[in-house]
Parts: C-alpha cells; sequence; structure tokens
C-alpha cells in the first residue's frame, strides 16, 4: 500500500502510516451477513424475494431463472471509525479510508469463498441496490435488502442512514446468484471516470433493458 500512494521508505510519512497499518491490525474486523433466499414470484419488472418486492428491470432480468440466491452485506467494520486517532488530518484520512476499504476487501473475498465452497456455486454475479444508474435499481431498495436479513446492526455492526447509505462508508450490499451470463452493474452505469469501474459500459445491454 505504500508503494501504491508513493509513500517513501524510511520518511516521517512512512513512519505515521505504518502507524495506522499497525492500529488497523489490532483493532480491524472486517465483518460480512447473508441470507439464503428464494424467489416466490415475478410480475413484470417486480421480483418477489422471501415476499419482499424489489422492483428492477434488471434484476428482474438476472434472476429470471434463478431460484435460490444469496442477500449480503461485507463491511471493513465499525471498529475502524472507533478507533481512528487523526480526525481533521486530511492525509491520515484518506489512508484510514484505502486500509478501511481493503479490510472491505477481504471481507467481501471471504464472503465469496465461503458461499461458493458451502453452496457448490458455479458462476455468479452480484447487483447491488445504487450501483449503476439510479434507475437500474433504485438505492432506496437498502431498505428491503436490510429487511431480508434481519438485525443487521446488531449481527455486524452495520446501519442503514436515512438517505439509505450505510455506516461505516466501507460497506457493500447485494443480492448474488448463479448466472451463465456475465454481469457488473458497471456494465448499465453512465458515469465517467470512476475509479471503482470494473467494467466497460455496455451500450447494447442498456439498451435491451430499456425496451425489455
Amino acid at each position: 500500500m505504500m508503494k501504491q500512494l508513493h509513500v517513501e521508505p524510511g520518511s516521517d510519512d512512512a513512519g505515521a502510516f505504518q502507524g495506522l497499518m499497525d492500529l488497523a491490525v489490532a483493532v480491524g474486523k472486517p465483518k460480512a451477513v447473508y441470507a439464503v433466499s428464494f424467489v416466490d414470484g415475478r410480475n413484470g419488472d417486480t421480483v418477489e424475494i422471501d415476499g419482499i418486492p424489489f422492483t428492477s428491470r434488471m434484476l428482474s432480468r438476472n434472476l429470471a431463472s434463478s431460484e435460490r440466491v444469496f442477500p449480503l452485506i461485507a463491511t471493513c467494520g465499525r471498529e475502524m471509525d472507533e478507533a481512528f486517532p487523526a480526525k481533521g488530518d486530511m492525509l491520515k484520512e484518506f489512508w484510514w479510508d484505502l486500509i478501511k476499504n481493503d479490510l472491505l476487501g477481504a471481507a467481501k473475498r471471504h464472503l465469496a469463498d465461503e458461499l461458493h465452497r458451502k453452496f457448490r456455486l458455479g458462476k455468479t454475479a452480484t447487483m447491488r441496490p445504487g450501483s449503476g444508474d439510479a434507475s437500474v435499481w433504485p438505492i432506496e431498495q437498502q431498505k428491503e435488502l436490510f429487511a431480508l436479513l434481519g438485525d443487521v446492526e446488531q449481527a455486524i455492526g452495520v446501519r442503514l442512514t436515512d438517505s439509505f447509505l450505510m455506516v461505516p462508508n466501507k460497506t457493500t450490499s447485494g443480492i448474488l446468484f448463479p448466472t451463465e451470463v456475465d454481469f457488473r452493474s458497471c456494465e448499465v452505469c453512465h458515469r465517467k471516470n470512476c475509479p471503482s469501474r470494473h467494467a466497460p459500459f455496455n451500450k447494447q445491454l442498456w439498451e435491451e433493458i430499456q425496451h425489455d
């Protein structure tokens, strides 16, 4: 990470960054929660999962042949926010945010490995509320997704705000599902120069979901 951030070994910055890394190793507890859920109804752009309706043309299309799906949330852990000692120091806040993101990545990888091992899954994809253009799967449906998972704050310390953002900020949510076709939400997102982009915009797919 120091190399990625161009922190010079042996410098004062290197010492400060190493101090943050040591703290993260001591307090960091990345976590994840998931459920095994079932599609029990479909009606146009609406798909019902465990009795809870979700309205998204792209989600409905992706789950057209799925019966069992896996709602999930992964997080860097609220311990990272509670332990951060340098509030107001913009450089250290930037570093800490990147370390939190690394812990989130660890939680996501562990969860994916666990699901694939336990349920013998083949190829899968994940859709996330609010990822991609706003119309693809509205972020407001975070509320329904959280409902599928019960008391998420009690389980892993993640809280949903009134504006449907998650706290801690390095937290991700979604529904993982078996698929034979590669899909990433980035394919239906027009946002340019996104640092989190994992796939190019797919104009053909975008036009297909507009006219299904």
